[in-house]
């Protein structure tokens, strides 16, 4: 297994993914992906296990759906809780080889690739080659993500800014992968793309318990795996926290990411 510096590595990242998954988005972004019963899906970078078994339930009757993680105790929580005749989890990293798996006619890679800014378009590469002659690549991520806040204080906002640029630099993290995927695609040569926009982390009004527990994770674990300093705070992190909560409460601010789903056929050759 090849190094892994995942941003948000902690012992409850698979209780935060999978609190945050919503399977009747998924379904929808499968949908138009164009998943079809009968299909073999794979779910790169499957988290939580849940996401795989939504996509699961649309590839029933006679599909099948193959999740890969690379954390171990992702995996064991992927298979304690959404294991079932036809749903499969593998503990591996998705840079690593996998034509053992087998081909699949739904490749599909949801907020995987802006963990790896250094790298995206080759696991990219890497991973087409698991998908059939004739298969869908789906590719889906965030861009300008955890940026775009309404009701800000001047020091929320530097520090929000400071943490996106110390994210690219020291742990590989990528704000704006969202807006390279078609040029991912595009350059593999796949047919028939299609593009969607929309709105992800769209809060407003009063939270709710799922978004709180999310951003209170990502303002613990993402500065911590940086060693963030909090200059605007004078070092403090408790103060930091204090101002964050006090704007995250507030039913007048607003948050938003852009999302970008690009899906393309595999040409045969």
């Amino acid at each position: 297994m090849q190094q892994n510096n995942y941003l948000m590595e902690d012992l409850e990242e698979a209780l935060r993914l999978d609190q945050k998954t919503d399977p009747d988005v998924v379904k929808r972004q499968a949908e138009w992906a164009g998943i079809q019963p009968g299909m073999r899906v794979a779910d790169l970078g499957c988290g939580s296990g849940k996401t795989t078994a939504a996509l699961f339930e649309m590839v029933k009757p006679g599909g099948e759906a193959i999740g890969v993680d690379f954390a171990r105790n992702r995996y064991e929580f992927a298979k304690a809780h959404y294991s079932s005749t036809g749903v499969q989890f593998v503990c591996r990293d998705v840079r690593d080889p996998l034509d053992d798996l087998g081909l699949f006619d739904l490749v599909w890679v949801r907020f995987l690739l802006e963990y790896y800014l250094d790298s995206s378009f080759e696991i990219v590469k890497h991973i087409s080659r698991i998908v059939r002659p004739g298969g869908i690549l789906c590719l889906i991520d965030l861009d300008h993500n955890c940026l775009n806040h309404f009701g800000l204080s001047e020091k929320l906002e530097k520090t929000f800014l400071e943490l996106a640029s110390l994210t690219q630099t020291k742990a590989n993290f990528d704000p704006y992968v969202g807006r390279k995927l078609y040029s991912f695609i595009y350059d593999l040569g796949f047919e028939e793309v299609s593009v969607d926009v929309s709105a992800h982390h769209l809060i407003y009004g009063s939270p709710t318990e799922t978004d709180t527990f999310n951003w209170l994770k990502k303002v613990e674990v993402a500065p911590r795996k940086i060693q963030y300093d909090f200059q605007q705070y004078d070092g403090s992190h408790d103060d930091f926290l204090r101002d964050f909560l006090a704007y995250f409460r507030n039913p007048r601010r607003f948050i938003y990411t852009p999302i970008i789903s690009c899906r393309g056929i595999k040409p045969f050759k």
